[in-house]
């Protein structure tokens, strides 16, 4: 199996998320389990059925987030250094069309948030920004056309 790549940060994320799924979320639904078994028929308890379908999905996201883990490839962004863009880099982009600045940093599939200015390194974006320079114009293949931007500066932080 392939390892994917993750930035430490999200390798933190995902610690913290299985952290609390493990010793809160999975303790609660046990705890609430065991309050409905007491209210006797367990095939027409609705607190049961439900607090076992929440501990399926809490199970499933437990599953979920170790498979991530055990595949990444998991990289300190803080000590690479590349004229190249490249998995982690923080790169600010000029758009031309837009007459505007934008700062997003090329991140892991899990980790990717738009609203904190973190892409995917496998978003069209991202693949367009792979290998590239600061000065080089990014073709971005977009629905609505062409997206042009120009790699105004790249960061490793």
């Amino acid at each position: 199996m392939d390892k994917l790549p993750m930035t430490l940060v999200g390798k933190q994320m995902i610690d913290s998320e299985l952290e609390g799924l493990i010793k809160k979320d999975r303790e609660e639904v046990k705890r609430a389990i065991a309050e409905a078994r007491e209210h006797g028929d367990l095939k027409e308890n609705a607190e049961y059925h439900a607090a076992k379908e929440k501990q399926s999905h809490i199970e499933g996201r437990i599953q979920e987030l170790q498979a991530k883990l055990a595949t990444a490839n998991v990289i300190d962004v803080s000590k690479l250094n590349n004229d190249k863009i490249v998995f982690g880099a923080t790169i600010e982009l000029y758009s031309e069309e837009k007459d505007a600045s934008f700062t997003y940093q090329i991140v892991g599939e899990e980790e990717a948030q738009t609203s904190d200015k973190k892409i995917s390194y496998s978003s069209p974006l991202g693949k367009a920004l792979i290998g590239k320079e600061e000065g080089d114009e990014v073709v971005v293949k977009a629905p609505k056309g062409d997206v042009h931007y120009v790699v105004e500066s790249i960061e490793y932080k």
